[in-house]
């Protein structure tokens, strides 16, 4: 359908049609209907924020398209820094400029740091650093960029909505990579508020060759790239028992030879689709020297969700042969006897231990937390849905969705090869107190 709509256009029509935006937009570029106040866009790095902040303010300016509110007369472009408006949203390949026609293109006024259009109407310049800047001026739209890495973030979007003041429908575009902060967590929430997402693969077709099997090589898998490449919001409680920076920090890419490897189980209640995932995790030690010099490695994350009891325990069992593990380790506070049948119907010869929690999950994590903080643990590549779950955790409970089961089944496992050998080697008073 597309080849027949170029074949009949004409030579005019065809050095217009780089700037029909909405023939080449992706989905989550394109302008959402209904009424709004906050439309968000968050996506990967590369994944054509810029371009659709740059269009809808086109759009506004010109009052053209079937989803624009209304001409806007006065913008307000906001980003980090002015350089950072001026380098990307104004002057980059994605800009404002490269996206406008040459008849409508606006003319950089740089001794008053804004856009003057043809019809009049006129982007002003503000940087996230000096939110009192935004004290006075109004109007009738705003583009924000990067949101989420900005220092004084809540102080200059309050800044802002004083001044979003002109017009019958004034609205603010924001184009961000997801990060924790208060601000983009209230604004995702806010009822005024409309989200478009997508990750920096939905943009491959305008990314330089080799550069998306580059990062995803590197990040794939991780927290950073969930992040950064799938423009995911990755969430960390006040409080809690890992942040990211120590998980990114605890990473390797290559593994040691392994003195023990074990498989840990968190089964749930029920099997069904709604019932809390089966957390399954591998790791291993390296048990070289005292006890106290060891080191552990998260080798895997094998949970699932909404399985049977035989599907877990065949994935369970099917992790313990890919990895040679020489134990499982079961929690059976749930199933009791029926964790250890079901295990034994995969597998009736594997070596099993049934563990107990007489402890709550916190309290049982929080010496597992401090061998973190030791620099004694380490996360093989493909964690990041654990290590989203492990920074939910506080002291005070798990503040995410649903039970930290995966959590569960980390600290069952690095219990068995950390610390209980560690209270085999402390004296009897050690062990009593």
């Amino acid at each position: 359908m597309q080849s027949a709509f170029l074949s009949s256009l004409n030579e005019a029509e065809l050095l217009a049609l780089p700037y029909l935006f909405e023939f080449w937009a992706l989905p989550h570029q394109i302008t959402p209907e209904g009424c709004w106040r906050n439309w968000i866009i968050m996506g990967g790095r590369g994944a054509g924020k810029t371009r659709a902040g740059a269009e809808w303010v086109r759009s506004c300016v010109e009052g053209a398209g079937p989803r624009d509110a209304g001409r806007c007369a006065r913008i307000a472009l906001v980003g980090e820094t002015v350089a950072q408006v001026r380098e990307v949203m104004i002057f980059g390949e994605s800009g404002i400029l490269a996206c406008s026609p040459p008849d409508r293109r606006p003319e950089w006024q740089a001794s008053r740091g804004r856009l003057l259009w043809p019809n009049g109407a006129v982007a002003q310049v503000f940087s996230a650093h000096e939110p009192e800047a935004l004290r006075g001026p109004q109007f009738d739209g705003a583009w924000v960029d990067e949101l989420a890495k900005w220092k004084k973030a809540r102080e200059t979007w309050d800044m802002l909505q004083f001044g979003l003041r002109l017009g019958e429908d004034p609205r603010v575009c924001i184009t961000t990579t997801p990060r924790n902060i208060g601000l983009l967590k209230e604004l995702l929430e806010a009822e005024e508020s409309v989200t478009t997402h997508a990750a920096t693969e939905a943009n491959k077709a305008n990314l330089a060759s080799g550069f998306l099997a580059a990062v995803q090589a590197r990040y794939a898998g991780t927290r950073l790239g969930r992040q950064e490449l799938d423009g995911v919001l990755i969430e960390e409680a006040e409080g809690a028992l890992w942040t990211s920076a120590a998980l990114e920090a605890a990473r390797v890419r290559e593994l040691p030879e392994m003195s023990r490897i074990v498989v840990a189980v968190d089964p749930p209640v029920s099997g069904t689709e709604r019932s809390d995932a089966c957390g399954i995790v591998v790791a291993g030690v390296v048990a070289q020297g005292p006890v106290q010099d060891w080191r552990a490695y998260i080798l895997e994350d094998v949970t699932v969700q909404g399985a049977s009891p035989m599907a877990w325990a065949e994935a369970a069992v099917s992790a313990m042969h890919r990895w040679k593990a020489e134990r499982m380790v079961a929690e059976v506070n749930q199933g009791g006897d029926l964790v250890e049948q079901v295990i034994r119907q995969v597998d009736p010869l594997i070596s099993l231990r049934k563990v107990h929690a007489s402890k709550g999950k916190a309290a049982r994590a929080e010496p597992i937390a401090a061998l973190y903080e030791q620099g004694r643990l380490h996360h093989f590549t493909g964690l990041a849905a654990l290590e989203e779950e492990m920074c939910q955790l506080t002291m005070h409970g798990f503040h995410g969705k649903g039970s930290p089961d995966r959590t569960d089944a980390l600290v069952w496992a690095l219990t068995e090869l950390m610390i209980l050998p560690a209270k085999s080697h402390m004296s009897p008073q050690v062990r009593t107190l």
